[in-house]
């Protein structure tokens, strides 16, 4: 019961990935200004749909195959993806110090962590 829940969790994941990729690429200066980041022309968005649109992509993709096929070390690269992403904002904070907009995306990317670290070892 607790895999089956885990491998529903982790896919749920996975498809808000790809919904957040959908977004970034169809109106990529929506999502992005929620993040902080403004796109300076079509350069601009052309690199929010690709990096970001890239990143979440990729781990939405691989989260759902994992969850799909019941196998959990397909979620050693979203894991290591999610891990790098929250270890950046780390260094953001020790850098520069911690405001309250911050917090949000980091406790996002800290549960993406205990759940793919969960599928990967459970799953």
């Amino acid at each position: 019961m607790g895999r089956t829940v885990l491998r529903g969790l982790v896919g749920l994941l996975g498809v808000l990935g790809l919904l957040i990729t959908s977004q970034l690429w169809l109106n990529p200066a929506g999502p992005a200004a929620k993040l902080g980041i403004q796109a300076m022309g079509p350069l601009g968005l052309a690199t929010i749909r690709a990096d970001m649109g890239g990143f979440f992509g990729a781990v939405g993709i691989l989260a759902v195959w994992a969850a799909f096929k019941g196998q959990g070390k397909l979620l050693t690269a979203p894991l290591l993806l999610v891990a790098l992403a929250l270890t950046g904002r780390g260094i953001a904070v020790a850098m520069g110090g911690l405001t309250p907009d911050m917090v949000q995306p980091m406790v996002t990317e800290a549960v993406l962590v205990v759940a793919f670290a969960a599928g990967r070892r459970f799953i």
